[in-house]
């Protein structure tokens, strides 16, 4: 099974190295990162590259897409040898997946039409603008499209997955075997819980944050 994680300047790792730990872990998984070109490609911060082996040309016809979010994302949007490239892949791939706002890049190549997604809480109106229906959940699946909240919800949505394709049993393993026992020191992980002042002062800068 060939799963294929794309890679785009100013990508968030956590995005795409957190359902990579999980997914990979896939019996016969075969992961690959890929790119519009080979070579080392730098995340939202500039401080950490991840090495995209193979072209998009390479990988036609993974079993599994993956695409990460990040401030890079919004460039992307119009970037037709990715969108292109997500099209094709999805037209014969198991299931095609996304982390935070990479649902928008999703959504931008016409594939969440009709559909429920998730993003990242600062971002879900987007969605609405490409005929997506926004959730609040962390976890969003729609026949074989997942997708997934901000950030650290993709080591959840990389866990169900990986319960889908390889077993409950499987997936519970990798869970223990990773140590994945959530336990935050605060309680302010969404719009939700966290206070409203708070809440408010970061949906005024979003539009400093997702560009």
């Amino acid at each position: 099974m060939q799963i294929a994680i794309v890679l785009f300047d100013r990508f968030t790792a956590l995005d795409a190295v957190g359902p990579y730990e999980m997914l990979s872990r896939a019996p016969g998984a075969e992961t690959v990162f890929v790119a519009e070109r080979a070579g080392a490609v730098r995340n939202d911060t500039g401080s950490l590259s991840l090495v995209a082996d193979r072209t998009f040309a390479d990988v036609p016809a993974p079993e599994v897409v993956l695409v990460p979010g990040g401030p890079g994302q919004s460039g992307q949007m119009e970037n037709e040898e990715l969108l292109g490239w997500l099209r094709t892949a999805d037209t014969t791939s198991t299931w095609t997946t996304s982390v935070c706002t990479g649902s928008l890049l999703l959504a931008a190549a016409g594939l969440l039409s009709g559909r429920r997604a998730t993003t990242h809480w600062l971002a879900l109106d987007e969605l609405k603008k490409y005929g997506a229906g926004p959730t609040g959940e962390r976890v969003v699946i729609d026949g074989k499209y997942v997708t997934a909240a901000g950030v650290s919800a993709g080591i959840d949505m990389g866990l169900t997955l990986l319960g889908r394709i390889a077993g409950d049993d499987h997936a519970r393993a990798v869970q223990l075997l990773t140590e994945y026992d959530p336990q935050p020191p605060y309680d302010c992980g969404s719009p939700a819980k966290a206070p409203a002042a708070m809440v408010e002062e970061w949906r005024s800068k979003s539009r400093f944050i997702l560009t």
